[in-house]
């Protein structure tokens, strides 16, 4: 019997990814989301060749892909750009008749799937600390179907009971019916919202329930199937680490502080940047 292959839990949340995408669906791609690029190119490659991405960097719509980096990573989108659009074009014109699904990365999630990415702390003009801001979230979320969210580091304070701002509307009843966020990937499990609830459908090989409620701020509900999540095979491997990010810029969403800053320069090195 083969022994099993050996990933990081960037690849394991890569390859999470790609099994949401289907063919034929256009997907919606933020800024500086490595983790979510990479794994929609999998999701491409391996099941979903009919797939289509737009993104605000470009702001293009493609169906090609090519190998991530950081600095030339505009040309994935303006070098293979099927169409070109204004940002007030493609919001007035991609969205509404193409439906795009994104995956979103908020610093704070609550039980009903409302996201904060404005600030740590109670008082807006005195946070504790500044998040990069909300973007287009507030606009999308409130009658959006197709939001799906990240958190590649899961704690007590990103997975919390209240969260200390709302920039994104999540399962609330003020909603029309059908919104809110379908899927959340961590690096500890997977989690859906099947009843308006957070609810854990899988968890991570080496991972159990005692430890991931532990890590959360409120009690979580539990599929009927709980299951432990399927890791990648080798062939999700190998185009990970050789065709679609050989400068492993997907890790650099798990690291943090001195860690990511090394990172980071080493993939500006090997891009001949430094």
């Amino acid at each position: 019997m083969p022994k099993p292959a050996e990933y990081s839990i960037d690849e394991l949340i890569c390859v999470c990814i790609s099994r949401q995408v289907r063919d034929g669906d256009v997907w919606a791609q933020g800024i500086n989301t490595p983790l979510v690029s990479a794994g929609l190119i999998l999701g491409k490659i391996r099941h979903a060749p009919g797939a289509r991405f737009t993104s605000a960097i470009g702001q293009a719509l493609v169906q090609d892909w090519g190998p991530l980096g950081i600095c030339d990573i505009e040309d994935l989108w303006v070098g293979k750009g099927l169409i070109h659009l204004g940002f007030a074009a493609g919001a007035a014109e991609i969205l509404p008749k193409f439906q795009p699904k994104e995956f979103f990365r908020p610093a704070q999630v609550d039980p009903a799937g409302n996201l904060n990415n404005i600030a740590f702390g109670k008082d807006y003009h005195k946070p504790r600390m500044r998040l990069p801001g909300s973007g287009g979230i507030p606009d999308v979320t409130p009658c959006y179907d197709h939001t799906y969210l990240y958190m590649p580091r899961h704690s007590r304070l990103s997975f919390a009971e209240k969260i200390d701002f709302i920039s994104g509307l999540g399962h609330a009843p003020q909603r029309r019916a059908g919104g809110g966020p379908r899927y959340l990937i961590s690096d500890l499990g997977q989690f859906d919202w099947q009843h308006g609830r957070m609810r854990l459908r899988s968890l991570h090989p080496g991972v159990d329930l005692k430890r991931i409620q532990r890590k959360t701020g409120f009690e979580l509900e539990l599929s009927p199937d709980l299951h432990e999540t399927l890791p990648p095979d080798e062939e999700d491997l190998r185009l990970l680490r050789d065709e679609i990010d050989p400068l492993d810029t997907r890790k650099l969403e798990t690291l943090g502080g001195a860690a990511r800053k090394e990172h980071l320069r080493n993939i500006l090195r090997r891009e001949g940047a430094l």
